[in-house]
């Protein structure tokens, strides 16, 4: 086992020591994650990395090297805590996959107030990581309008965060990844080919010798791999490729220049040299913009790399992880702009018998029924269909059993855009797709 412990901030552990020695350690507390606006141009965002947080949580133990590595910075009776710890409290949650929207809790803590205030960065660094990643891979998937798209953004960010993106952005309904520990760890289908140093390798005096480059890589993969046509003239690159691999060539990929008329260009040649079924894949600083702009041009697949893995321009979800309830009394915080809703929440959403979400809607969680029984009736919500979002997750500390899969979150994704008002699925700037409305608000301390 790698503990997780130290992957966190050290004013936890100041607080930790300090609420010990005050004796309010062991304060009932629930915090709650959520996010107090969505990303500039967002219009909904998508729940990701609770996994690999359910995964980290399991390896948050200081052990013998944890704690040594603390014995500068605090004392030895919080030192002798931490090496006891294990959290043992309860966590609920949006499901992986699930949307969200500014307000909404994507998690609630409840334990003790030390067994719970040291997980705030571990939460919230896998969580806003892979949120963020998620929700502007939705964004490309939904632009690509049913093409598949390949991440292959591994070169463009930290060796570990490029296998969470992969993670994140199959989740979001991304087809493959570059990406090979990604595959491994998470099974994630993979792909790729060669780069242009392939064929700058076969270049000798007397000049470059692209069809001897394009002859290797379909001796070694076959008339089915994917053809670099770019690395000189483009026209000339298609010409070699197929006299070189024959009309079954299985794709062709542009890498530079303007995509829509090379596209355009390379499909027609392709279609006189009788290739018809080879495929054209297009990459080079994708974004959901530049997919979207691409919707009409002969594109068969696309390759995202910089923009993917750094969520396109907004590489964090924004969330924060708040205090909400001591003892059962509401806590939040006043400040200016940073406001709260005190109280541990329930939160549902309503919908039109279309399938079609009209609304997110928070409670006092003392609403949320016990099983079996039937939910009261809410306010505001006849004649539409309500559903509870938060689900169990941790239980006395250990994860609930048979929760979702990967592969069943990705199905959740892909369901949940089908629920969005049409206005919300587009790249305009404007208010989230739904509005989150608050009810039965208690004052707070």
């Amino acid at each position: 086992m790698t503990s997780t412990a130290l992957l966190t901030d050290q004013y936890e552990l100041t607080m930790l020591s300090a609420a010990l020695k005050a004796g309010t350690a062991h304060r009932s507390c629930a915090f709650e994650v959520f996010a107090r606006r969505l990303p500039d141009g967002r219009r909904y965002g998508i729940v990701a990395g609770t996994g690999r947080l359910l995964d980290a949580l399991d390896d948050f133990r200081f052990g013998p090297e944890e704690i040594d590595a603390l014995r500068p910075v605090l004392d030895d009776d919080t030192l002798g805590w931490l090496a006891d710890y294990r959290f043992g409290g309860e966590i609920d949650g949006y499901r992986e996959g699930e949307l969200y929207f500014p307000g909404s809790p994507i998690l609630t803590v409840r334990g003790g107030f030390a067994e719970a205030v040291i997980l705030e960065t571990l939460i919230l660094s896998i969580l806003n990581h892979d949120s963020a990643i998620a929700s502007a891979a939705a964004r490309m998937v939904n632009a690509a309008a049913g093409r598949p798209i390949i991440e292959m953004g591994g070169r463009r960010t930290h060796e570990q965060a490029a296998v969470a993106s992969a993670r994140a952005a199959y989740l979001a309904g991304v087809d493959l990844t570059s990406n090979l520990e990604a595959a491994r760890t998470y099974g994630v289908p993979s792909a790729g080919t060669a780069a242009h140093a392939f064929t700058l390798s076969f270049a000798h005096a007397d000049g470059s010798d692209e069809r001897a480059a394009f002859a290797a890589q379909i001796d070694a993969l076959g008339v089915g791999t994917t053809l670099l046509v770019d690395t000189y003239d483009i026209t000339t690159g298609v010409k070699n490729a197929i006299e070189v691999a024959g009309p079954e060539l299985g794709a062709v990929r542009i890498d530079s220049g303007d995509l829509g008329v090379l596209a355009r260009q390379v499909r027609q040649q392709l279609d006189d040299l009788g290739a018809t079924k080879t495929k054209i894949v297009v990459s080079g600083d994708l974004d959901e913009y530049a997919i979207a702009s691409l919707r009409a041009e002969p594109v068969d697949l696309y390759g995202v790399g910089t923009s993917l893995v750094t969520g396109s321009g907004s590489p964090t979800a924004g969330m924060v992880y708040k205090l909400v309830e001591v003892d059962g009394v509401p806590v939040a915080k006043r400040s200016s702009r940073k406001e709260s809703h005190g109280g541990a929440k329930r939160a549902v959403r309503a919908a039109r018998s279309t399938g079609t979400i009209v609304e997110e809607i928070l409670l006092r969680d003392s609403t949320r029924p016990e099983p079996g029984v039937a939910a009261a009736p809410i306010p505001g919500t006849d004649g539409l269909d309500v559903s509870e979002l938060q689900i169990p997750l941790v239980r006395g500390g250990d994860r609930v059993e048979d929760l979702p899969t990967l592969e069943e979150s990705r199905k959740h994704v892909a369901h949940g855009l089908v629920t969005l008002p049409w206005e919300g699925l587009g790249l305009s700037h404007g208010d989230p797709a739904i509005p989150t409305r608050y009810l039965n608000e208690p004052e707070s301390r």
